[in-house]
């Protein structure tokens, strides 16, 4: 099948669009198949990215009691909040959080909150922060604060607020069995508005909710369709006390593949390989740079990950390097952030 993974490479490096077969092609290629798809995917990666790769930091802004009924997700105080709701972070807590990340070499830091939509304080609280992290450091900001209305967009983006992420999570026929309180569309909505308030929008989805590989396609087509920015790929890390929480997880080789399937259907695209990739993709991890160029480091939302010193040291062993904000592409430098490096403690969840 060799043949055929370069054929499609070629296709997206010419900007047509494979066709659904062939990204379903994909999923389904061989072990044998696994080094030459991966060849394949690198070559558009490398055509449009070369061997740069940007870090992300997360930072929770705000934690818990979010009125949504993500069943993945244990923030929910449908389910599983982690105890009690942790209040907004302020504006001096949100601006130290963005030092650390520009201190791990981090292109993008993230500000999110676990809510339905921002609150007028909590907007002026993101506001405040942006303005202050925008005038101080070079790095690109990211925003992830649920459901929008132009006028709150807007304001983000005037603030200093280059992108917004609001993640389709799955298809639109998958959606309603895993949320209930906010429909697909509203999140493609959003999606619209933050484009249209002048933001570059990350939006994508989580791998492993119990879709079919039809809702796979489904969403990877939907986000080629809205024409978004940036596309992070989750993998389930299914959460005690959530309604997912048995759920199994990805297997190392479909993970790949279908970050493989992403690229190829987005060639140009900012393509993270973001939560779940460490305890899914395990000693596979450094492969995963070969369709996506990001990754989040230091950690997720409620859970830890892999360290900035580990991400320095998997990017530079692999030949890659670290891509800026400002564009400058630097070497990794493990032991310039092993200070950094403490792991981020596990927030507590609260069972029944």
């Amino acid at each position: 099948m060799s043949n055929t993974w370069s054929e499609l490479a070629d296709t997206a490096l010419a900007g047509q669009l494979i066709t659904r077969d062939a990204a379903r092609a994909i999923l389904h290629a061989g072990q044998d198949d696994t080094l030459t798809l991966l060849d394949a995917a690198f070559r558009v990666r490398r055509a449009h990215w070369g061997r740069r790769v940007s870090l992300h930091v997360l930072e929770n802004a705000k934690l818990g009691a979010c009125p949504e009924d993500c069943g993945f997700c244990s923030q929910s105080q449908k389910h599983a909040s982690p105890s009690g709701e942790a209040p907004l972070k302020t504006v001096d807590e949100l601006v130290d959080a963005a030092r650390r990340a520009h201190a791990t070499r981090a292109k993008r830091y993230c500000m999110v909150t676990a809510t339905r939509g921002p609150s007028q304080r909590d907007l002026d609280t993101i506001c405040a922060a942006a303005a202050r992290i925008k005038a101080e450091m070079d790095i690109e900001l990211c925003a992830s604060l649920g459901l929008l209305t132009e006028a709150k967009a807007a304001r983000l983006a005037s603030a200093g607020v280059d992108r917004f992420n609001h993640n389709l999570e799955t298809s639109e026929r998958h959606y309603g069995a895993i949320v209930s309180t906010h429909t697909w569309r509203d999140r493609v909505e959003t999606v619209q508005i933050a484009k249209r308030a002048g933001m570059t929008t990350c939006c994508g989805g989580i791998v492993g909710l119990g879709e079919t590989d039809d809702d796979l396609l489904d969403l990877a087509f939907a986000l080629r369709e809205l024409d978004v920015d940036s596309v992070p790929v989750n993998f389930l890390d299914a959460r005690p006390g959530t309604p997912l929480a048995s759920y199994p997880r990805v297997e190392p080789g479909f993970a790949l593949r279908a970050l493989c399937m992403f690229r190829l259907v987005h060639p140009r695209t900012d393509l993270r390989v973001a939560g779940g990739r460490e305890l899914t993709l395990r000693t596979l991890q450094v492969m995963a740079l070969y369709p996506a160029n990001s990754i989040f480091t230091q950690g997720y939302l409620t859970t830890g990950g892999a360290t900035p010193f580990d991400d320095h040291q998997m990017i530079r062993d692999a030949g890659f390097e670290l891509e800026l904000a400002s564009g400058e592409a630097v070497p990794a430098d493990p032991q310039a952030v092993a200070q950094l490096s403490a792991r981020k403690p596990l927030l507590p969840i609260a069972r029944d």
